[in-house]
């Protein structure tokens, strides 16, 4: 009930001033000419302006000349007759009489000459004005006519509130029917297997979008009654006018902008469309050269993708560019200052951003990865998984996912295990220190005989160890193979039991794999006998 009280509480306001709104007449127009501090004055009656006075006139300014106006004219309604309005010419100008006795003049400086108004034009419109604000004091002191007006304005509140009722009304049959049809035919709404509407998304937005629209309208029947409720009252009458005027020229304005505006979007439409159908073409050709279906020299089926999307952005941005000037309000200053202030804020955020964006295209057309290959960046190491414009995304064979700035891993030494292999597959490499008393042969054949344990390393082609350097206390073994898994869990996996095999192997034939920093010799060899292998909780395996 709260939505319809103002209704209500408007109604009874009006109804209280219509009966006073003679009586406050003589103060309201003697204020506001009193509070007029402009050059130019103009003369209210009855809520009304009558004419407005731009000149002195023998010396009384035009303030002085509307406030004796106005008292001339209050001084004539109150004295009793038919209150005729007449007009007479004098080489001063035209002067305005009610009942044969002068009310005031009009000259040619009071026209208002830019628009090409002339003396007799605003006489004869101040004569309209004054006729109609005498005939609505009459009726504002006439209780048949504010009878009436009463009666209008509750009929027009009865309607009004009745109008909102059935609004109310027709929302929630709208609603309850939209939602009926939107949880039969929901789920049927798929393209590609994956569904378009989610029900509990749109139960939200069509309630939304029907309280919205249900407020509009009942914001405009309001607009609407309160006009025409002021309007039933002489007092009030310019007002709803005003009210009413308002609304309408704003309807004429709107539409005549959408009108205005028809063409330039018109031809921004065809622009964009045109685009589209440029973008949908490029789509094609670069899904056949990633596809392998088409074959160009300057293009591989590797970049075709970021190509795509390079080709597409551009093709839109031209597009933008060539529609902009069609755009409604594109020629508007508030666009316009719109436009430098998305600029500005382009250019100071995006600096980072255009680095990262060029440093992806390197990555990308310099073929420095490729997407499955397996990488060390720095100290991460991986499987790549998504070679982006911005970032690099690698997953680790622990579990984890890396997400890498493309100007790091630039910046960074990239090492690729998959780029040099035969076939399938990726480098596997470790690296040990032996002391020097341990023959340099029989590390490497060590070495090459625990990467032969171990499942999943190739035997073609042949593990190899290089020796990478000499320190001053040991030197450095490196051992390279090549594995078959490309996944980095089994890559993980495969390295742990290489590892294993390692040192198990140096045990068996007396090795001892820590390395020696110099004060003395150890008194026994720092190795692990066989018969010390599966010591618990390690378990030994059985023989097959």
């Amino acid at each position: 009930m709260l939505k319809y009280k103002f209704f209500l509480v408007l109604l009874a306001g009006l109804a209280w001033l219509a009966p006073l709104a003679a009586a406050t007449v003589t103060s309201d127009a003697t204020g506001a000419s009193a509070s007029s501090t402009s050059p130019d004055s103009t003369v209210r009656f009855f809520n009304r302006d009558i004419v407005t006075f731009r000149a002195a006139l023998y010396g009384v300014s035009a303030q002085d000349r509307a406030r004796r106006a106005q008292a001339r004219l209050i001084e004539q309604l109150d004295a009793p007759g038919p209150h005729k309005i007449s007009q007479k010419a004098e080489s001063l100008g035209i002067m305005l009489q009610l009942d044969g006795e002068t009310s005031f003049w009009i000259t040619a400086d009071d026209a208002n000459q830019l628009s090409g108004e002339t003396t007799q034009v605003l006489a004869n419109k101040t004569t309209m004005a004054l006729e109609r604000a005498i005939a609505e004091s009459r009726e504002s002191r006439d209780m048949d006519a504010i009878t009436r007006a009463l009666g209008k304005a509750a009929l027009a509140s009865v309607l009004a509130l009745a109008l909102v009722w059935l609004l109310g009304r027709v929302r929630t049959w709208s609603e309850q029917r939209l939602m009926l049809a939107m949880h039969q035919h929901a789920e049927h709404l798929r393209l590609g297997g994956v569904r378009l509407l989610r029900q509990e998304r749109g139960v939200v937005v069509v309630r939304k979008a029907l309280m919205a629209l249900y407020r509009v309208l009942v914001l405009v029947l309001a607009y609407e009654w309160l006009s025409l409720v002021l309007g039933s009252f002489p007092f009030t009458r310019p007002w709803g006018e005003l009210l009413n005027g308002f609304l309408w020229g704003l309807a004429v304005q709107m539409g005549s902008a959408v009108a205005n505006a028809m063409p330039g979007l018109f031809t921004a439409l065809v622009i964009f469309y045109l685009a589209r159908v440029c973008t949908q073409t490029l789509d094609r050709f670069f899904e056949r050269v990633r596809n392998g279906k088409t074959q160009v020299a300057w293009l591989e089926a590797e970049v075709a993708e970021p190509t795509r999307r390079i080709a597409k952005t551009v093709a839109w941005l031209f597009a933008l560019a060539m529609a902009y000037p069609y755009l409604p309000g594109a020629q508007t200053e508030a666009f316009k200052g719109l436009s430098v202030l998305v600029g500005l804020m382009i250019s100071l955020g995006a600096s980072n951003l255009v680095g990262q964006g060029a440093s992806g295209l390197i990555l990308i057309y310099g073929r420095v990865f490729r997407k499955g290959e397996y990488v060390r960046i720095g100290q991460h190491e991986g499987t790549v998984t998504e070679l982006g414009m911005f970032a690099t995304r690698i997953r680790t064979g622990l579990g984890e996912e890396l997400t890498l700035a493309n100007s790091t891993v630039l910046n960074d030494t990239t090492k690729n295990y998959s780029r040099a292999v035969q076939g399938a597959g990726f480098v596997l490499d470790t690296t040990v220190t032996i002391g020097y008393d341990t023959p340099w042969r029989q590390v490497h054949a060590m070495l090459i005989e625990a990467a032969r344990r171990t499942e999943g390393v190739l035997a073609d082609p042949a593990p190899q160890v290089f020796q990478t350097a000499l320190s001053d206390w040991y030197p450095q073994y490196r051992l390279v193979c090549q594995a078959i898994p490309t996944e980095p869990r089994t890559r993980a996996l495969i390295l742990s039991v290489l590892h294993g095999h390692i040192q198990d192997v140096f045990n068996a034939y007396g090795v001892q794999i820590m390395s020696p920093q110099y004060m003395a010799d150890p008194a026994a060899a720092k190795i692990v006998p066989p018969t010390q292998w599966f010591t618990a909780p390690a378990v030994k395996p059985e023989q097959h």
